[in-house]
């Protein structure tokens, strides 16, 4: 990988000096224009401006302070078309406009990042990737359904979640400060003098299951200004977890009985996940062209207990990388244009081992004691992209962009190749793939009142994980797996109403997609798969009186298999497993007088099937939260949150494997009581 990474470096010094030359040589085509004001948050660090087409949401900084997260799916599951479930403590899987997705296809289908940045490179996904940002102080929270921009490629399939931490480098100082009655305590902490950011986060948790218990700890620094006439922008990121993680459940609604939704039939397990990257932010303005480039390095590492598969393996994974990301904006008549690239240089790995003998049945010798897979895997991903605004009319706007990427692997076993039992390895090999990814929006602003149109086209594409490529089954041939592509359609409107008291957004949309690679219920892989994702995503809030207000969302879906595999019950048609047809969320928002508030809400998961077969299902629940905060003096706040009001039995994640019903409980009725202070 010696000449790769020399290419890295030379493409990356290439990517960082372009955007400067590039913009002096276009100088003369904006040379007249003023320099503009700084961008919002979102355009600068995200995905979105406000006026695009296509569908977003923000949470901002009071919705997140106010959360007080225990887990980012509390605060992402208010959105129209997420939703993430909780397995056993910071343990989860994630859904945008999808069903919940497992193994390569949860790592590879939602593209995570912080502050613009991925979190992760492409190859190299996690499905538990939201352990790893900030989300406890943030400042934004973006998150786009559907395809990405023309910005982000590979991975940013079904969606993009950013975690935006540098949110204006807020001055002054704060505490947070909270326990509940499940014996869970955090703590976090932030200082901003001028220019400068720090923020810890701890949390302790016991564990409201037996023989379970989470300690984590986050911090964030960054420091805003000046770098050789460039405006910069640092920033600096560390997680740590150590978790005793709960495995399923057992039995047709065992998540009914509280005695067994409490126990932990696998007390062995474990995850221990360790991450840390940093940015630099270079942007400036040249001859009237808008200039960033932003390099960037991050580190990773994980090791946990196998407990969900039948050999309870053991799996250590991680990867380090490099890399840069740059962009140029400009004007051309009346239209504005953007074009960018990236290169990401990784070195990744991953070990598989077994220490206990197991088999369904006497003599079954498909899960050997040892090491199942050991590999190291390099790789190099580079992307160029542009996109151009246009106004067609005074009101009418078209957004077009295409984007071309480039990912080459070069895998090496440490462990000798062949067919091990049930394992397949690989001999050392490389590998390429290639993306292009179009996206065509239109926007009719103002077009009925306050309210805009839009239609959008986008195409998600995503190279395989490493794992989908060198960690194979028995009946798996090599380089047997492509691409996964997406191609959606999406019509929708927002705006404002009744004396814009009332906001709202809806949406509709069609996608399709082919090469769908996944691990049914058997716990096979699954190559070549089809599926089809219809759906309409309704967000409104509506301002009752001056001191109270509604905000809800509703998500209907209908995602379908389209394809047939007669092996485990794929009939093309059937519902996608875990896959609800109903989500839904409802908040009412009062503030009682000018020290206290108070908050209700309801969260609404229907029912879905949980194999696919069509089979095995659960029936979906309702819960109920509500948070009171009351302010002692205009710098301190004493709050209580309630989460699961009225006590229901109901289940965090069900799912249909190996001939039984498992389930992830969710947690009983609890309580957390806390301060906020800010000065």
């Amino acid at each position: 990988m010696g000449t790769c990474r020399k290419i890295a470096m030379a493409t990356g010094f290439v990517l960082f000096a372009i955007p400067a030359a590039f913009a002096q040589t276009l100088s003369d085509a904006r040379a007249a224009q003023d320099n503009t004001d700084r961008l919002d948050v979102i355009t600068v660090l995200g995905d979105r401006q406000d006026s695009d087409p296509g569908s977003f949401s923000a949470i901002d900084a009071k919705e997140i302070a106010d959360s007080s997260l225990d887990h980012p799916a509390e605060i992402l599951n208010t959105l129209p078309g997420v939703n993430v479930q909780m397995n056993s403590g910071q343990e989860h899987l994630v859904a945008v406009r999808s069903p919940v997705l497992t193994g390569g296809a949860a790592q590879g289908s939602f593209l995570v990042l912080q502050n613009g940045v991925p979190t992760r490179s492409p190859a190299f996904g996690n499905a538990n990737t939201l352990l790893e940002p900030h989300f406890e102080v943030a400042g934004a929270i973006e998150v786009v359904r559907g395809p990405a921009s023309a910005k982000y490629g590979s991975n940013a399939v079904h969606g993009l979640i950013n975690v935006i931490t540098v949110d204006q480098l807020a001055s002054g100082y704060g505490v947070n400060a909270s326990g509940s009655t499940l014996e869970r305590y955090k703590l976090d902490l932030f200082a901003a003098p001028e220019n400068m950011y720090a923020a810890l986060s701890l949390q302790d948790d016991k564990g409201w299951r037996d023989d379970t218990g989470t300690t984590q700890q986050k911090g964030t620094f960054a420091y805003e200004g000046q770098m050789g006439g460039w405006d910069s922008l640092f920033w600096a990121s560390f997680a740590n977890l150590n978790q005793e993680t709960a495995g399923y459940i057992e039995g047709n609604k065992a998540y009914r009985d509280r005695d067994v939704a409490r126990s932990n039939a696998n007390p062995e397990a474990f995850r221990d996940a360790s991450f840390a990257m940093g940015a630099l932010r270079l942007s400036r303005n040249i001859n009237g062209l808008a200039v960033s480039v932003t390099p960037y390095a991050r580190w990773q590492d994980m090791t946990f207990a196998q407990h969900f598969l039948p050999y309870k393996g053991l799996e250590e994974n991680g990867h380090s990388a490099f890399g840069v990301m740059g962009d140029v904006e400009g004007q051309v008549e009346r239209g504005t244009w953007r074009v960018g690239g990236m290169i990401d240089a990784a070195s990744g790995d991953l070990k598989e081992t077994q220490d206990q003998p197991f088999g369904f049945f006497p003599g079954d010798k498909r899960f050997p004691v040892g090491t199942h897979y050991d590999y190291t895997v390099d790789t190099l991903a580079g992307a160029l992209w542009g996109e151009l605004e246009y106004p067609l009319t005074k009101d009418v706007r078209v957004l077009a962009g295409l984007r071309a990427e480039t990912h080459e692997y070069d895998y090496a076993t440490h462990t000798p190749a062949g067919i091990l039992g049930r394992f397949n390895v690989p001999d050392d090999r490389t590998d390429r793939f290639d993306l292009v990814t179009p996206k065509l929006g239109v926007i009719w602003d103002d077009a009925i009142g306050n309210v805009s149109l839009y239609a959008n086209y986008a195409r998600g594409q995503r190279a395989p994980q490493a794992s989908d490529l060198y960690r194979l089954q028995n009946l798996q041939t090599v380089g047997d797996v492509k691409s996964e592509t997406l191609d959606s359609i999406e019509i929708g409107a927002r705006g404002t109403a009744l004396r814009e008291r009332l906001v709202f957004d809806v949406a509709a949309y069609a996608m399709k997609k082919k090469n769908f690679f996944f691990r049914d219920a058997a716990g096979l892989n699954v190559i070549g798969g089809k599926t089809d994702h219809i759906g309409v995503e309704v967000q409104a809030s509506y301002a009752l009186t001056e001191s109270i207000d509604v905000s809800a969302n509703v998500s209907w879906s209908d995602q379908t298999y389209a394809f047939d595999r007669a092996a485990n019950g794929i009939v093309d048609g059937n519902q996608i497993d875990t896959a609800p047809e109903w989500l839904g969320d409802l908040k009412l928002n009062w503030q009682a007088t000018e020290k206290l508030e108070a908050s209700l809400s309801a969260e609404f998961v229907g029912e879905y099937f949980t194999d696919e077969a069509e089979s095995a299902e659960y029936n979906g629940h309702t819960l109920t939260n509500a948070r009171f905060g009351y302010d002692v003096t205009d710098a301190l706040e004493a709050f209580v949150i309630v989460r699961n009001v009225f006590d229901v039995e109901y289940a965090d994640r069900a799912d249909y494997a190996f001939g039984v019903d498992r389930y992830f409980p969710g947690e009983p009725l609890n309580a957390t009581f806390g301060v906020r202070s800010r000065w």
